[in-house]
């Protein structure tokens, strides 16, 4: 089986429990390097041309605000296939209580039929939200496994987690 990890994360300033914190490296990001010594697998970073604001409130406005137009940011670069890869490791933030626009640019760029999709989501709070059946509706034709949701506090000590479902 070959894997793609597949990684949305925004770095800057993230809520965590109690206030915010300024992340040189998002929540996802440290979550896929996690995946990535784990498990035989390349990985893509769906990065936008858009560049998000460092605040945190001032990005969940324009992460609202994306999601309320629908719109669909540009990437900044794209994989020329994913015919090679059976199962697609899908890490991102739950924004708006479901996967970020520029996820959802990714998932309408190619082609999922009979892919295998692991969504695992970072959140504080929300959990997966409604991201899987968002995840779902945007790719039709894949299986959509059950999704990992991951308190972005945790993304630093979540390898027991990891460990047991990369087994």
């Amino acid at each position: 089986m070959k894997n793609l990890i597949a990684f949305f994360s925004h770095a800057g300033e993230n809520y965590f429990p109690g206030g915010y914190r300024n992340l040189t490296v998002g929540n996802a990001e440290i979550i896929a390097n996690k995946i990535n010594k784990l498990i035989d697998a390349e990985m893509f970073k769906i990065d936008t041309v858009r560049i998000y604001s460092n605040s945190y409130e001032k990005c969940c406005e324009e992460a609202k605000e994306e999601q309320r137009k629908n719109e669909l940011p540009e990437l900044k670069n794209y994989l020329s296939s994913i015919a090679q890869f059976d199962r697609i490791i899908l890490i991102y933030p739950c924004w708006w209580g479901t996967i970020p626009q520029a996820v959802l640019t990714f998932l309408k760029h190619y082609n999922f039929d009979n892919k295998s999709i692991l969504p695992i989501c970072t959140h504080e709070g929300s959990g997966m939200g409604r991201s899987e059946r968002d995840i779902v509706r945007a790719c039709p034709n894949a299986t959509v496994e059950k999704g990992v949701a991951i308190q972005g506090v945790n993304a630093e000590t979540c390898d027991n987690l990891l460990n047991e479902l990369f087994k």
